[in-house]
């Protein structure tokens, strides 16, 4: 086993989920909606408390993985999730009512969300979170940046693409969409952006003001 695997196996099993986020988890795998992992879901929950996030956009609910993730890191925080499945909105909801997030807490909108994002209010949010549709990543990205406050934050998780991402003989559409956004991320002279390894990895961008 080389080094790489033997600190990804370790920070794997060293991390203790919730038993509430465990069992939305469970859930989800039953629904066949993959949540983020441990490792991913620890991370953004430091980084919504890092950041004091107040108010949260989560595009891909899921079964609230990684919404539970996000609110244990700021638990007095709004979140909104979109998500275009009615049955993975459900199992959201009950997941946050089994760990007893107040209702006021959350708010769950169902539709696409390329037709919810441009009728939301640009620089109002502390954190945008896409885990939603690949193909179009580089747009919800796009449209997070809209969304955040000065200093608030887009994350992207999965953007490693189970490693094939890194691999230049995968050229599928996925691995394809999420190295383009890494590779113009890390261009861009309008953001702040980084990669973290850990789990299936974890895009995380700042805008930089315009200079005047």
């Amino acid at each position: 086993m080389s080094e790489h695997d033997a600190n990804a196996r370790f920070l794997r099993e060293s991390i203790v989920e919730p038993d509430a986020i465990a069992r939305a988890r469970a859930h989800a795998l039953e629904l066949g909606a993959a949540p983020i992992s441990a490792a991913v879901g620890s991370q953004v929950a430091v980084l919504a408390a890092a950041t004091s996030a107040r108010s949260i956009v989560e595009i891909g609910t899921g079964a609230g993985v990684s919404g539970l993730w996000l609110l244990r890191g700021a638990p007095q925080a709004v979140l909104t999730t979109i998500d275009n499945e009615p049955e993975h909105l459900a199992a959201a909801r009950q997941s946050f009512a089994d760990a007893r997030v107040p209702a006021t807490r959350a708010r769950f909108i169902t539709g696409r969300a390329a037709d919810v994002l441009p009728r939301m209010n640009e620089a109002s949010y502390d954190i945008v979170f896409v885990d939603a549709d690949p193909d179009n990543v580089i747009d919800y990205v796009e449209h997070g940046l809209r969304l955040v406050r000065e200093g608030g934050m887009v994350l992207v998780p999965r953007v490693l693409a189970g490693g094939r991402v890194a691999d230049p003989v995968q050229r599928d559409e996925v691995t394809a969409s999420y190295r383009s956004l890494i590779q113009a991320t890390q261009e861009s002279s309008a953001v702040l952006a980084t990669v973290s390894a850990t789990g299936e990895g974890l895009l995380q961008l700042i805008g930089v003001p315009e200079r005047g």
